[in-house]
């Protein structure tokens, strides 16, 4: 009994004293399961939080629950979380200055997309207003005084101080369509070969929308203050399915510069009040929201909205770092009764980060727009540009080793093979992987690039638009010339045919016939234009041309021969019909400084057929008097000048400098049966300038002189508009060769007021009225020689005889967006003569603007 007692009692040692040396790993066992079965009872709702419209995060959001109260703010870069012991039958309040608020319920339809008891969320907060919550009452305005300090510290936080910077700058920009509605896409027949595009529609937004394209550019970026240099060497460029150059360029960092603390932002044709404006004051109210800390550094929050509706402001926030009063980021939103057309909503993006102890630099900006062209209800588009920049430098020699390499003030050069770059190339420079939906945008738009279909379609939209068609290597039109009927030549048809790239991409030729058949003649052209350099451009161009001279081509917008052209046409004006038989060569040299030169050798034969007067005035000269040969030398000088270029044209986008010409033409007699000697020498400045607020003013300065007694065609005729649709570049109350002159001194001056007078009147503020007013002004004389070797029995020529012509106008811009009205009063001269004896008239145009 004793053995077994001791036994027992060693057995029970024994355990006790296995217990007492496993005690602590047996302790830590419990915890740990524990506390595993703890964490499998808690819950976890996590989330995001975005602005629905840009896309960005949304940083120390409020967030609440309704019923029981507890809450927190969303991080700095906009996440949240919570845990629980059990789902809460509770809604989650989400509000945030300048959103709608956004209640989330913890409902069962909710909770059946947890996985293993978490859940994770996307929330999306809609615009919302600040105007009843900037409201300053208190007798000390904080928010005044926070904007008067970021103010004061403008010159040591702009990029612009440094005397030079560079950085390595990546550009993205997505076009998508929203509002898709898939069903309706798919019924259209025409749209079935394309079914497979609409499998990329994100339906993750309020909205579904459809991404159709992406571009890529990465550059190089050098800019040095005094002397002002800018250079962008591209390294890459992604414009799949849109092979040009001058796109490529415009998609870089050269002409994308946006900084928020100059006083006046661009957006697009217009120039917006800058919250950081030295006078912004006079166009913002300002709030103090927030304070926040973010890595030990403590920043305020900064709320701005405009002072009255219809200027050209934005409303919006910002974070301001406390100690030098940098801004870190700004979020710029469009204000909603801004005069600006065809955009629902828009976003400017900036952010800022301390790249040492003092200096705060822009490593982020980014641009998204919403566009409605038909209404904010139906399919429109949403344009994303996200920039950012790396490898920051400033005040660095090495900048100024590079910029030295400038032949020009700006510089944009493409690198080797830049254009054409590998996958490879993207994938390891690019700043910030693609999207699923970028990803698939690729995919999408080089399986089109692929179909004929696609090809086709788009060659037949390009003709509708543009009025040409290719077919093959040749192209057809414009349409709008085919047919057309005047008084002379009674129903005439013309028919056009050119070659395209396909053919040649260095030569393009073109030509047309017409037939009349009232007068029952055949006229045409040939033409042939050989490019040796696009940049800068050399080229040479010929042509033949037996036809009507409709005269004043450079001043008209709408062609005389022409379609449209019949519906606008003043009744009782009579068509000037003038026939002109001509050659041309033309040779065209440009250098980078921004001159260029034109020499050309031309050979006219002018024929008056109708209401002008006959040769026969001119009897008493022998050989054909309207017969000229012309050595003409025109010296330009557009300093920076922008051009959008496609294989063959251009088409100037203007220069931040005055424009001007200048161009000497010397007449010699004994050329191909020339028969007038003479001289010509005409010169013009223009320029168009923003003057923000207050809108843009164009203006051009002309004059000119001729030397020698010649027939009307060789001499100046005043630019008159026998049509009712408005012509910026000529006298509206005025007919053609109603004035002629062998001196002229002229000026045009227009000045785009933006919605002026109109904002201050809630209707018209909706509607988008612009406000404008114009000015134009002609003195000019034709010697005593001249007015009696013109004069005609049948037909007067009027002068000035240094006299002003002047013509005053004023009207209503932007009605339904795309029309404009000009009234038009001719002031001076009292006492001329006119034809029709017009002092006033109502005058129509349309253009598509922002």
């Amino acid at each position: 009994m004793r053995k077994q007692l001791l036994s027992h009692h060693c057995s029970i040692f024994g355990v006790m004293c296995g217990l007492k040396k496993s005690l602590p790993f047996a302790a830590f066992l419990f915890f740990l399961f524990s506390f595993q079965d703890a964490v499998s009872q808690q819950k976890m709702l996590r989330g995001v939080i975005l602005d629905a419209q840009s896309g960005e995060r949304v940083p120390f959001a409020s967030l609440r629950f309704t019923h029981s109260g507890a809450g927190k703010l969303s991080d700095s870069a906009g996440n949240f979380s919570f845990r629980f012991e059990a789902w809460p039958k509770d809604t989650l309040e989400i509000t945030y200055v300048g959103f709608q608020n956004y209640d989330l319920p913890v409902s069962d339809s909710l909770l059946r997309r947890s996985r293993n008891d978490s859940l994770f969320v996307v929330v999306h907060l809609q615009r919302g207003q600040y105007t009843n919550e900037v409201v300053v009452s208190r007798k000390v305005d904080f928010g005044y005084l926070l904007w008067r300090k970021i103010v004061r510290r403008k010159k040591f936080n702009d990029r612009y101080r440094f005397k030079n910077f560079s950085y390595e700058l990546y550009n993205k920009l997505e076009l998508d369509l929203n509002k898709v509605n898939k069903n309706k896409l798919e019924s259209i027949k025409l749209l079935r070969p394309f079914d497979f595009v609409l499998n990329n529609i994100d339906s993750s937004e309020d909205d579904p929308f459809l991404p159709i394209y992406v571009t890529e550019t990465l550059s190089d970026y050098y800019y040095q203050h005094s002397p002002l240099k800018r250079r962008e060497v591209i390294l890459g460029s992604k414009t799949v399915g849109l092979d040009n150059e001058s796109v490529s360029k415009f998609l870089g960092g050269m002409d994308q510069n946006i900084n928020f603390y100059n006083n006046f932002i661009p957006v697009f044709d217009k120039r917006f009040v800058s919250p950081l404006s030295n006078n912004g004051d006079n166009y913002y109210r300002y709030k103090i929201v927030d304070t926040q800390y973010v890595n030990a550094r403590r920043f305020l929050h900064l709320i701005f909205t405009p002072k009255r509706k219809g200027e050209n402001t934005f409303e919006g926030d910002c974070w301001v770092h406390d100690t030098s009063f940098a801004i870190q980021k700004m979020t710029l939103r469009l204000d909603a009764s801004a005069n600006v057309n065809f955009v629902d909503q828009m976003s400017l993006i900036q952010e800022f980060s301390q790249i040492d102890d003092s200096t705060w630099f822009l490593t982020k900006d980014k641009f998204v727009v919403n566009l409605s062209a038909f209404g904010k209800k139906r399919m429109g588009a949403i344009g994303r540009k996200t920039t950012t920049y790396r490898n920051i430098k400033y005040d660095d020699s090495s900048v100024t080793r590079e910029l030295d390499k400038n032949k020009i003030l700006e510089e944009v050069l493409f690198g080797p093979n830049a254009r054409n770059q590998p996958d490879s190339f993207w994938v390891n420079n690019r700043h910030e992987d693609l999207s699923r939906n970028e990803k698939a945008v690729y995919q999408m738009v080089d399986t089109l690039m692929k179909m004929k279909i696609f090809h086709t379609y788009a060659n037949v939209l390009n003709f509708l638009g543009t009025g040409y068609l290719d077919v093959g290597n040749y192209e057809i039109g414009p349409w709008y010339n085919w047919i057309y009927a005047n008084q002379l030549q009674g129903l005439r048809l013309r028919f056009d045919l050119g070659t395209n790239k396909g053919f040649n991409k260095n030569l393009i030729l073109h030509g047309y016939l017409a037939y009349g058949f009232g007068d029952q003649k055949w006229h045409g052209e040939a033409d042939a234009l050989y490019l040796f350099k696009r940049s800068p451009r050399f080229s040479v161009y010929g042509m033949y041309r037996q036809d009507l001279d409709y005269g004043q081509q450079y001043y008209d917008e709408i062609t005389s021969d022409n379609i449209f052209a019949l519906a606008v046409r003043k009744p009782h004006v009579p068509i000037k019909f003038l026939n002109l038989e001509e050659q041309k060569l033309e040779i065209f040299k440009e250098w980078l400084s921004g001159f260029s030169l034109t020499v050309a050798g031309d050979h006219k034969v002018y024929n008056p057929l109708l209401n002008l007067p006959s040769k026969d005035i001119y009897s008493q000269f022998s050989g054909d008097p309207l017969n000229a040969f012309e050595l003409s030398f025109k010296l330009r000088f557009a300093y920076l000048e922008k051009f959008f270029e496609t294989t063959f044209y251009r088409t100037s986008l203007g220069s931040d400098y005055p424009i001007a010409d200048l161009k000497y033409t010397r007449g010699i007699p004994g050329v191909l049966g020339s028969t007038q000697q003479y001289s010509k020498l005409d010169a013009s400045i223009s320029d168009y300038i923003k003057v923000p607020p207050l809108g843009s003013i164009y203006y051009n300065l002309f004059a000119g002189k001729t030397f020698g007694t010649l027939p009307f065609p060789f001499l100046n005729v005043a630019p008159g508009n026998e049509t009712y649709y408005y012509n910026q570049y000529a006298f509206s109350l005025m007919n053609k060769y109603e004035y002629l002159h062998d001196q002229y001194l002229g000026v045009n001056f227009e000045h785009n007021i933006g919605n002026g007078l109109f904002r201050f009147i809630p209707l018209t503020r909706k509607l988008k009225f612009r406000q404008f007013y114009t000015i134009k002004a002609l003195w000019g004389s034709l010697s005593d020689a001249n007015q009696l070797y013109n004069s005609s029995p049948d037909y007067t020529f009027h002068s000035l005889n240094s006299k002003t012509y002047m013509e005053v106008g004023t009207g209503v811009d932007n009605i339904f967006k795309v029309f404009r009205v000009d009234f038009i009063w001719r002031l001076l001269p009292l006492n001329a003569p006119t034809t029709l004896n017009e002092r006033f008239g109502v005058f129509g145009s349309f253009r598509l603007t922002f």
